[in-house]
Order: C-alpha cells, then sequence, then structure tokens
C-alpha cells in the first residue's frame, strides 16, 4: 500500500529541520534506512508506530504528521506546529533510542524471553504505555534491539579501518572489532546469541539475521579480495574465506560468552575457559596462516 505524499512531505520536513540526513535520522528512530527510504518514495506505509517515533525524535504534533484534520491538511508544511511540552527524561538520541539500548542491555543480562516490558519501562524511567506507543509489540522490540547492534557493529567498522595501511591491516583491525572485550561488546554478542535462537523461529528475525551476514561476509570478502591483488594475502576464493573466517569468530565468541569475566584476582583463562585474548590469538594465527603471503611470493 503506497504512503500518503503529504505525509512523506512532512516526514521530510521534520528530517531537514533534525539537521540530519536520511540515514542519520533512520538510526535515531532506529528504523531500517531502505524501509525510510521507501516510505518516503511513496511505495511504503509508515506503521503508526515509526510515526510516533519521528514525531517523538522531531519534537512535532503527531497529529499533524498524520494530517488528521482539513485545517493540518491545508497548514504549510514548512511549518509544522511543536509539541506543547517536550517528552518526559530527554536522553541523547531521544526516547525510542533510550528504549532499545535499555533493551539490549536487559537482553544481553537475562535473554530476550525473559524480559518483560515493564522491566525495559522501569530502566527508562517510563510506563509500559510509552514503550508500546514507539514499539507495539516484543518482535518490533526484537527487531529494533537487533538492528541497533547491527548499525552499531557498522559504525565501529567503518571508524575503526578508515586509516588502516593496507588490507592485511584492515582485516586485523575487523577481527579485533569482534572480540568481546567490553561490556557494551559482550552485551551485543549476547543479543546476536539470542537472535540465533529466533532467527529458526522467526521469518522476520531470520532476514534480519540473513542481512547482516550477507553484510559482514561481503565487507571481510572484499578486504580479503584487495589484499590478493595487494599481494599481502595469498590467492584465495574470497567468499570462501569469509565464510570460513565468520565461522571460527562465531563460534569462538560464543566460547568467550560462555565465560564469565574474571573477577579481581582471578587468572583469566586459568580454568581451561575461552579469554578474549585467546581468541584474538586464534583468529590472528588463522589469518596469518591460511591468508598471510609469504614474503617475497
Amino acid at each position: 500500500m503506497q504512503q500518503d505524499p503529504e505525509v512523506a512531505d512532512r516526514v521530510r520536513k521534520v528530517i531537514a529541520d533534525a539537521g540530519a540526513t536520511q540515514r542519520e535520522f533512520a538510526r535515531r528512530i532506529v528504523m531500517d534506512p531502505s524501509k525510510l527510504s521507501r516510505s518516503l518514495g511513496g511505495t511504503r506505509r509508515f506503521t503508526a508506530a515509526e510515526l510516533a517515533r519521528i514525531a517523538d525524535t522531531g519534537g512535532v504534533d503527531a497529529g499533524w504528521l498524520l494530517g488528521t484534520s482539513a485545517q493540518d491538511r491545508a497548514r504549510d508544511v514548512a511549518s509544522p506546529p511543536r509539541r506543547d511540552r517536550a517528552p518526559a527524561a530527554p536522553t541523547e538520541g531521544g526516547r525510542p533510542l533510550q528504549i532499545v539500548r535499555e533493551t539490549v542491555r536487559l537482553v544481553a543480562e537475562r535473554g530476550f524471553h525473559a524480559v518483560r516490558v515493564a522491566d525495559i519501562a522501569e530502566a527508562c524511567a517510563t510506563s509500559t504505555a510509552a514503550i508500546h506507543y514507539h514499539f507495539p509489540g516484543r518482535d518490533d522490540l526484537l527487531e529494533a534491539a537487533v538492528r541497533w547492534c547491527m548499525d552499531e557493529d557498522t559504525a565501529r567498522r567503518a571508524a575503526r579501518v578508515a586509516d588502516a595501511a593496507d588490507a592485511a591491516d584492515e582485516l586485523r583491525q575487523l577481527v579485533e572489532l569482534q572480540i568481546p572485550r567490553t561490556p557494551q561488546q559482550r552485551w551485543q554478542w549476547s543479543v546476536w546469541l539470542d537472535l540465533w535462537a529466533e532467527a529458526a523461529r522467526s521469518t522476520a528475525v531470520g532476514r534480519l539475521h540473513a542481512d547482516y551476514y550477507r553484510q559482514w561476509r561481503a565487507t571481510v570478502a572484499d578486504v580479503i579480495r584487495r589484499g590478493v591483488d595487494q599481494g599481502v594475502f595469498r590467492l584465495v576464493d574470497p567468499q570462501s574465506a569469509a565464510l570460513r573466517l565468520t565461522a571460527l569468530i562465531d563460534g569462538l565468541a560464543t566460547q568467550v560468552l560462555a565465560t564469565t569475566p574474571a573477577a579481581d584476582g582471578a587468572t583469566p583463562g586459568a580454568d581451561g575457559a575461552t579469554t578474549p585474548d585467546d581468541m584474538h590469538e586464534a583468529l590472528l594465527v588463522y589469518v596469518d596462516a591460511t591468508l598471510t603471503a609469504e614474503p617475497g611470493a
């Protein structure tokens, strides 16, 4: 079903007033950028929850976005009415992003099915009605949480590899980013493990799962392909090499996540558990053994 062009025009105005690119605004409202693009282009309708997040983030009246009265429809789109009051407890990125971040934290700590909407509302110091206003169902929250993790991972990758000396250095940087060292990285990996289980049961989550792996493997394969051209990697099939490296990363990360971080004074890995350093070393050894070109080859 096509989007009302007047609604799309209003959303464009909100994005312009926010001083953000279309992709950045999609990130702020925790929406797939391609869905935002299709909705603005008229080939897809915004959902009520998406419009609520747009209004909340842009600080405009939701009724004006929808054009719910003749007066609203006649109003010049260049003059959107502002809300009478700001959203409660404003946070960096707005309420929707706060909800998603707290969802990620709680899912990582307890597992998705053990987290209640009331728990998320308590963490955000708001009501369950406010959570449902932005994300009507648990599936909406799971999708948003996973997409946020994907976007965070993509942003970190872009920033980390910007100054890489060559493809070999870039691949080492990508490997380092996958090591669950920090609390946030462990949270995101924990959410990703929950996604694997949900992907087996949910078509929507399965698509997210497939999309992420398609993007990640394409990134790794491109780096390997450039490394072959530069002579720093052996002549290998980039797609197959990316698949094998991804499988090793996933397996090792699962072992690291199964290990509770060592307490003060404890010796990491002393009980035979896999530590982040173990994972990092194993991956670098694998890359050197299977990809790195022999000097002078």
